[in-house]
């Protein structure tokens, strides 16, 4: 009877256990970052305390979380490394308040600075105790001229592309699969970390006005809908200086493709998600997908007529 009792006991704590895993929150964050690194800072740090305070376990910040700069010079110089000041902060941040954070895109000196002058985009999972446990290095970089939507950025000019991509990184949300902005029109990306195990996609982005209008919610929505994950994407918004200004919308979108949570495109803000890995399971059982798909060697050949 004692061994029955304890065993039930222990039964109905491991269920309570796996349901709070299974629900948590996720704050996911819109900022207007400008080349000022230290009110970018100030900026962002009330935004993940805000969103620790009302019960967020992970906060997501957006690419160039750190700053934007205003010409090629300026985003060069303000560049660190891992090691340097910025990443420092955000670690003592993630410890103190005992919370996950992703960063969603940090100029990173390369590993030829010194000769180069070139950086990385890179995007860092900090854990709770201010952790450095993942870094993906974006891969798809923005080169793109629009003239008759005056959208002119060359990111290679600077920029070294990530080799690789990094395997999805296990959070008290659930496993994360990193992208960055541009790499969101890449499809290839997503499937391949769904199939390394992800039930969440992140796209931290800085979408330019024109792009984002066109693009932004399909291209998100898109995306869960193949992969059936959740999609989570912090961005920028707003005038980041005379040159530059971003779409904003920071997006939160369910595996079905239905968006939970929208930051709007006005200021910076947060949405805060509930993440319920049962809509995973239960959308890929419901639709299997996965199982459907053909051998990559099938995709490979088209018949010739």
């Amino acid at each position: 009877m004692f061994r029955c009792i304890v065993g039930s006991l222990a039964w109905r704590l491991r269920i309570r256990l796996q349901n709070r895993m299974s629900h948590s929150l996720a704050a996911v964050c819109q900022v207007t970052a400008t080349p000022d690194k230290e009110a970018n800072f100030s900026a962002c740090k009330q935004l993940v305390e805000e969103a620790k305070q009302r019960g967020a376990s992970m906060v997501f910040l957006p690419e160039g979380f750190d700053y934007i700069g205003s010409s090629r010079e300026e985003t060069l110089s303000l560049s660190e490394s891992l090691t340097g000041d910025t990443v420092s902060r955000y670690t003592q941040l993630a410890r103190k308040l005992d919370v996950w954070l992703s960063l969603g895109g940090f100029h990173e000196r390369g590993p030829k600075w010194e000769t180069d002058r070139r950086i990385y985009n890179s995007h860092i999972i900090i854990n709770e105790k201010g952790d450095i446990v993942s870094v993906y290095r974006k891969s798809h970089l923005f080169d793109v001229e629009l003239p008759e939507k005056g959208v002119s950025l060359k990111e290679s000019a600077f920029t070294i592309p990530g080799s690789s991509l990094v395997s999805p990184v296990q959070t008290p949300i659930g496993k994360i699969g990193l992208g960055i902005c541009y790499d969101l029109r890449f499809p290839e990306l997503s499937l391949a970390l769904q199939r390394h195990g992800a039930e969440i996609l992140t796209y931290p982005s800085a979408f330019t006005v024109a792009t984002g209008a066109a693009h932004w919610e399909v291209l998100l929505r898109a995306r869960a809908i193949e992969t059936q994950c959740f999609v989570l994407a912090a961005a920028q918004v707003g005038q980041h200086h005379e040159k530059r200004s971003s779409y904003g919308r920071a997006l939160a979108v369910d595996p079905w493709g239905e968006v939970l949570g929208d930051c709007g495109g006005e200021k910076p803000g947060m949405v805060l998600v509930e993440i319920d890995l049962d809509k995973v399971s239960s959308t890929r059982r419901n639709m299997p997908v996965q199982q459907h798909r053909r051998d990559s060697d099938f995709y490979d050949g088209v018949e010739k007529t």
